[in-house]
């Protein structure tokens, strides 16, 4: 009985000495009435947000129903106990209430266009900064009402180039109709036309002539059109059979007008074969099927694609590539140009289409709209070097003018 009781005190003695060990290494915190600092309650609103405006918003489609607000952020934004989580916006028709809420925007956020707002509605703006628990005291602007612009100031230099521009336009037009000699720089692509026209004669072979797939009312098909007028006038003179597929019927029937017209023009009116002058299908891969079964059936010399073209350019011009035939290619479809410079001999790069069409018929509106075009380029990059030279010199005011929304 005794060592059972001198057991039972041996087990109670060791267990208070680890208590007391333990106590010595985890001391109870002294309470000093303080929390830690990430434990405090958000209690505080943060700093306001300040200098609150509200403008008129005038942009190129000014309907009068946006106005721009801006302000300071607050200082409590990004920093301190009393992060700003965003800006409360408030839009009211009175001074003396605080309206409907008009957006929630996110912190670092110091700006906001209502576009909801009513053209000649006078209207009070007000932003206060939140945390997400509390508000801050308001920043308040007003009034402010959008107006609806019938002329927007912020383009006039749009305006006054483009009375420039078709002031030249009209000038030159009117010199070429007097008969005024317009100098016309000749393109190097009509050169390779030409030749490429001669070889298919001295091969005795045809020449293909492609017009595009485009609508008559395309300006690359009517520019398209006026070149082949003048191979046409080639080709009757040396005596060239000219084969023009089409897709679309209208332009097949103009097609045909054109080269007849061409064949009487070079004294060769029955030389003119209606029969190759051939409608194929207006289904874009048909129509580029049936083109390259008359390269590989027929074996054209020369191919030339002037005029609007899409994906069937790569088909067309990789073909005539592999049958053999020289190839001039001209379009202004900026995606199709890889594929004809490329594949063919040569290319008419984009307006060199127009300026070729313009050179060869002598038509007083193509050479004013041509000449009125370089004329403005040049206008254009005068301009620039001015603004740049204005802009380096401290002279905002000038560079500004140009500025547009």
């Amino acid at each position: 009985m005794m060592r059972a009781s001198l057991a039972v005190l041996s087990v109670l003695i060791v267990a208070l000495s680890c208590g007391w060990a333990s106590a010595q290494d985890d001391p109870v915190p002294i309470e000093t009435g303080l929390a830690p600092p990430d434990t405090i309650p958000d209690i505080l609103p943060p700093a306001p947000a300040t200098d609150l405006t509200a403008v008129d918003l005038v942009d190129n489609d000014d309907a009068g129903d946006k106005i721009e607000l801006t302000w300071t952020l607050s200082p409590d934004d990004a920093g301190g106990m009393r992060d700003v989580t965003g800006y409360y916006l408030w839009r009211s028709e009175s001074p003396d209430a605080r309206g409907d809420t008009l957006a929630l925007v996110v912190a670092g956020t110091s700006s906001f266009v209502d576009d909801t707002a009513v053209p000649g509605v006078p209207y009070y703006y007000a932003v206060t900064a939140t945390d997400g628990t509390s508000l801050s005291g308001e920043a308040a602007f007003g009034p402010v009402s959008g107006r609806r612009d019938w002329f927007t100031v912020s383009r006039l230099a749009v305006l006054v180039l483009a009375a420039i521009f078709f002031a030249l336009v009209l000038a030159f037009t009117r010199l070429a109709e007097k008969g005024a000699e317009l100098f016309v720089r000749r393109i190097p692509g009509l050169n390779a036309i030409e030749e490429a026209v001669g070889r298919a004669t001295e091969m005795g072979r045809p020449v293909l002539y492609v017009p595009g797939i485009g609508e008559i009312d395309n300006i690359m098909t009517i520019a398209s059109l006026t070149i082949l007028s003048h191979v046409a006038k080639i080709t009757a003179r040396y005596e060239t059979p000219l084969i023009v597929p089409t897709a679309r019927a209208v332009v097949m029937s103009a097609a045909e007008e054109v080269v007849k017209e061409a064949y009487a023009e070079a004294g060769k009116p029955d030389a003119y074969n209606p029969d190759n002058i051939r409608y194929l299908s207006d289904a874009q891969f048909a129509f580029a099927g049936a083109v390259n079964g008359i390269m590989l059936r027929e074996r054209p010399a020369a191919n030339l694609y002037l005029g609007a073209f899409w994906a069937e350019s790569l088909l067309l011009a990789e073909t005539g590539f592999e049958a053999g035939a020289i190839q001039v290619a001209g379009t202004a479809m900026v995606s199709q140009l890889p594929f004809f410079v490329t594949a063919c001999d040569y290319t008419l790069l984009g307006e060199e289409l127009y300026a070729a069409s313009a050179y060869l018929s002598r038509e007083p509106k193509l050479l004013g709209g041509l000449k009125g075009s370089d004329w403005m380029k040049i206008i254009t990059i005068g301009l620039i070097v001015v603004g740049i030279i204005m802009n380096l010199a401290g002279a905002d005011a000038f560079v500004e003018w140009f500025h547009t929304n």
